[in-house]
């Protein structure tokens, strides 16, 4: 007989994926989770195969929920300049919070490449729908003449995640949220 799963998965990668934020993946142990999450090891292992399974499954979560509602908020923005801004500031808020725990995607990468193809592909994934949100707001904005158009759509947004990305690092080192909102006015200025 085939016993059910007793216990709410996705509750659980979302409890996963707040853990591994806060701590990190090598941090954060399998008897951690299974207690944070109040479920057997074995049923960890049984839903998610191992540690990296529940590791991916976080990661694909984050990106579907946090990454996803930044990225919509570009296309919902009144102007470029006011949307980009927005984007900016509430991932800065997010990276800051709790003393600085930065962006659950940019931590991955940091602490499990090279040896993490997986983890590079739902990274990159999440640069590449960001990148092309932006592009494509950056493209209509410049037909708006809403900014200069004397850069690229494309290489204007790959700089524009670039960038956040380093500020998202920097969130880690330095969680100030008034500095920060003040190195992406900086960025915003490249708009012209």
């Amino acid at each position: 007989m085939v016993r059910t799963r007793e216990f709410d998965t996705e509750a659980a990668v979302s409890q996963a994926m707040e853990l591994f934020w806060t701590r990190g993946y090598e941090a954060t142990s399998v008897r951690e989770l299974t207690q944070h999450l109040r479920i057997g090891q074995g049923s960890l292992y049984a839903a998610f195969g191992d540690k990296d399974g529940l590791y991916r499954a976080a990661l694909e979560h984050y990106r579907t929920t946090l990454a996803a509602t930044a990225v919509e908020g570009l296309k919902n923005g009144a102007d470029a300049r006011s949307a980009i801004r927005t984007l900016l500031v509430e991932r800065i808020r997010i990276a800051a919070a709790d003393d600085g725990r930065g962006c659950l995607a940019v931590n991955a990468v940091c602490e499990r490449l090279p040896g993490d193809p997986a983890t590079r592909r739902t990274v990159q994934d999440m640069q590449d729908a960001s990148r092309d949100a932006l592009a494509e707001v950056l493209r209509v904005a410049a037909e708006r003449g809403e900014i200069a158009a004397r850069h690229d759509p494309q290489t204007l947004a790959a700089f524009l995640v670039t960038f956040l990305n380093g500020l998202l690092v920097t969130a880690k080192i330095t969680p100030d949220v008034r500095a920060l909102e003040s190195l992406a006015e900086v960025a915003l200025a490249v708009l012209g």
